[in-house]
């Protein structure tokens, strides 16, 4: 019951918690901030930048020592190119152990039974026969270890994406990038088998990985040799998934030798066609010769007819070099 003398004070306890009541709905957000679960709410938020900027630091400085790989192993390759490939790297390049003498030895060799082919068979003056002897002695030589050198090439070019593969499942199943190597040095076809086997023998010797590998594209001068060294080097320095960027270089590869597949195609057309063209003065030649030999021999018996079989092959060189030329493509 309601004493009459405390109306007053009861209706200004009402005004009050009223106003109490007004303030605390009006500033309410401002006191929830101050609690404990607006603060650990407040710093779980204030997390998720701070992460996302140091993962956005790392990938900066990573792609910083990226560039900084890319930049070095340009200027070692702009140094390799202008350095000028000696006789015993091209002859290792070919898979031959020659010393240099045995090599000297096989170009008298060659000189010599030039020399005398040219000075019996053909019954050639000594003048003439001395200068197919040197000639001899330049390029045959010279021609097979080319020969050998390319075929080489070809041949590791053909397997070197298989040895990618393997390489590539073995990283996935858990072997180390060295023990992926050795089966390679020791299950795969030559000539990838002993390079391999030559990088693993360097890195035994306390080679460090990235530079074995860099050795490999010396001696293998091919894109494919480039490619696996830098990306070998790119992830010993840097870090990174090495099966995925393996994956997706054994892809380039298999890509490049589809390429190389359809070039060839396309261009076996027109091999055909300067093949027909090049052969067709020797085949014209030799059955005039055959069919009216006093007809032909002029070219061969007068200073005129020399001279206009000269300057006639001189020419059929370089239209033959001209077409090779042009249907040749590199990539």
């Amino acid at each position: 019951m309601l004493i009459p003398e405390l109306i007053p004070v009861y209706i200004a306890l009402l005004v009050t918690f009223c106003a109490g009541g007004v303030v605390i709905t009006l500033f309410y957000s401002y006191f929830e901030r101050r609690s404990d679960s607006y603060k650990r709410f407040a710093a779980i938020a204030s997390s998720g930048p701070s992460v996302n900027r140091s993962a956005e630091n790392d990938e900066a400085k990573r792609r910083k020592a990226v560039d900084v790989t890319l930049r070095d192993l340009e200027d070692k390759q702009k140094i390799k190119k202008t350095s000028k490939l000696t006789l015993s790297a091209r002859i290792r390049q070919a898979g031959l152990n020659w010393p240099l003498k045995t090599y000297y030895l096989i170009c008298i060799i060659a000189g010599s039974l030039s020399f005398v082919a040219s000075l019996i068979v053909f019954g050639l003056g000594p003048f003439s026969s001395a200068a197919f002897g040197l000639t001899g002695a330049l390029l045959i030589p010279y021609l097979y270890v080319n020969g050998k050198r390319s075929s080489r090439f070809k041949s590791f070019s053909m397997e070197f994406p298989n040895a990618v593969d393997v390489i590539v499942r073995g990283v996935k199943a858990g072997l180390p990038l060295v023990d992926c190597l050795r089966i390679i040095s020791l299950e795969a076809q030559e000539p990838v088998r002993s390079e391999f086997r030559t990088i693993i023998e360097d890195q035994t010797l306390g080679l460090p990985l990235d530079e074995s590998v860099q050795k490999l594209a010396e001696r293998i001068p091919l894109p494919e040799a480039n490619f696996f060294a830098i990306v070998i080097s790119l992830q010993s320095r840097t870090g990174g998934s090495l099966s995925e960027a393996l994956s997706n270089l054994s892809k380039v590869l298999r890509e490049r030798k589809k390429m190389k597949a359809k070039i060839k195609a396309v261009s076996s057309e027109a091999k055909a066609s300067a093949g027909i063209i090049g052969s067709l003065p020797v085949v014209v030649a030799t059955l005039i010769y055959l069919t009216s030999p006093d007809y032909i021999s002029l070219l061969f018996s007068t200073t005129v007819g020399n001279i206009t079989l000269a300057v006639s092959g001189f020419w059929m060189l370089v239209g033959c070099l001209v077409m090779r030329k042009m249907i040749n493509f590199d990539f």
